[in-house]
């Protein structure tokens, strides 16, 4: 493509991943090489998305970035080395070392504008969609093409990850540059259908200990954590890719609840210890359980990541008992109506045994609300230029 015709303004979208094998310590903190091996599932745009919009041109005199509305510093590490890495390949991709061949356009500042349409480090993936979806934006509008696993993942770890839709896993790899720790998809989102994923979010607010120092502690001082790393998680590897192939739900179910334990067994044998989980989420654990317990297989399951808020997993004709489970051990506010948010769920009646099953007081309040979902796609670009988060003049349009 020659430059000419290259965009100088692109907007992209780009899908929040869950972990179902979980990612938790680095090899490499600059590369950001994992001490594992990871795979998950990617959640569906239409209820948890970031959009980005990136645009480049001659007159701008700096690089600068908003994130919600707000101008953020450009200068912060993760985000230089995304933008040092892209005008690396793009310089890479057009010269072969006569610096003078090189457009001009290489040489331009960018502006970008992202924006989540969920909360921002709450413990629901937003730096990996974020990551995914600046990396998208930036090559589209440098001319960059190929693989952008180091892009994205120079940004966040998980980002690599929301590269793709389905069932995604990121190999660790062996070499000490990275280029083999790269992002794959297992199964694309039309491989099972039934599967529902529901966000349970019990806390929006900004966690206590991010992940990137939580996780350079825990390599520091977890024994448990390279255990799992080195003996634990290549079988699981192999046993959740096998799960998802043969759409076995009670195997996925259970070895996705037992990997989310694991990793917050890490946590909290990392020293000092850390603890993402509330006593909130820990109810919806024993919701969990009692509820499998009581139709004695495993129809629903939790994951969570580095914050409160559950993730669980079910078929859809499971959805709308759970959904009158969760209601009833955690009765919503008044504001009810935006309880449940996302695609539509049926009501549904309690049985009195399976109340009796539950077995908990009530915790009103206790779930703020709950997103609906689905395995969904990659990164998307928007062709709409009314979709564009920047003016012409480069500057954030004002909000509607």
């Amino acid at each position: 493509m020659a430059s000419e015709q290259q965009p100088a303004v692109v907007t992209c979208t780009a899908p929040v991943n869950i972990a179902v094998i979980k990612y938790w310590g680095k090899r490499d903190e600059e590369l950001i090489l994992p001490i594992n091996s990871s795979l998950s599932v990617t959640l569906h745009q239409q209820q948890l998305k970031t959009t980005t919009t990136a645009t480049i041109s001659k007159d701008f005199t700096e690089d600068r970035i908003w994130l919600n509305g707000r101008e953020e510093d450009v200068g912060q590490p993760r985000i230089q080395a995304c933008l040092q890495e892209i005008r690396r390949l793009a310089r890479k991709r057009r010269s072969d070392g006569a610096e003078d061949a090189l457009p001009p356009r290489l040489s331009y500042k960018v502006h970008v504008a992202s924006v989540n349409n969920f909360p921002t480090a709450a413990g629901l993936a937003s730096s990996a969609a974020g990551f995914a979806c600046l990396a998208c934006a930036l090559a589209r509008v440098y001319g960059v093409e190929g693989d952008l696993s180091e892009v994205a993942r120079r940004g966040s770890g998980s980002a690599c990850r929301s590269l793709y839709g389905g069932f995604v896993e990121w190999q660790m790899g062996q070499r000490a540059d990275g280029a083999d720790s790269i992002a794959q998809q297992v199964a694309p989102e039309s491989h099972w259908p039934e599967l529902r994923i529901l966000v349970l979010v019990v806390s929006a607010e900004k966690k206590l200990t991010g992940s990137t120092a939580g996780m350079q502690t825990s390599v520091e001082t977890s024994a448990l954590l390279r255990f799992r790393a080195e003996a634990l998680v290549p079988a699981r590897m192999a046993e959740m890719a096998r799960c998802i192939r043969e759409r076995d739900f009670q195997a996925f179910g259970q070895l996705t609840m037992k990997d989310s334990n694991q990793f917050h067994a890490t946590c909290l044998d990392t020293f000092p210890p850390i603890s993402y989980l509330n006593d909130t989420s820990r109810r919806v654990i024993h919701l969990v359980h009692r509820f499998n317990a009581h139709h004695g297989c495993t129809k629903v399951a939790y994951s969570f990541d580095a914050g409160p808020n559950a993730v669980i997993f079910t078929l859809a004709d499971t959805v709308p008992e759970f959904v009158a489970a969760v209601q009833h051990n955690f009765p919503p506010e008044p504001n009810g109506d935006k309880f449940l948010q996302g695609l539509p769920v049926e009501p549904a009646l309690l049985s009195d045994e399976l109340k009796a099953a539950l077995g908990t007081d009530p915790t009103p309040g206790g779930i703020r609300y709950i997103i609906a979902t689905q395995v969904g796609p990659g990164p998307q670009v928007l062709d709409d230029p009314g979709a564009h988060l920047l003016g012409p003049d480069g500057l954030p349009k004002p909000a509607s």
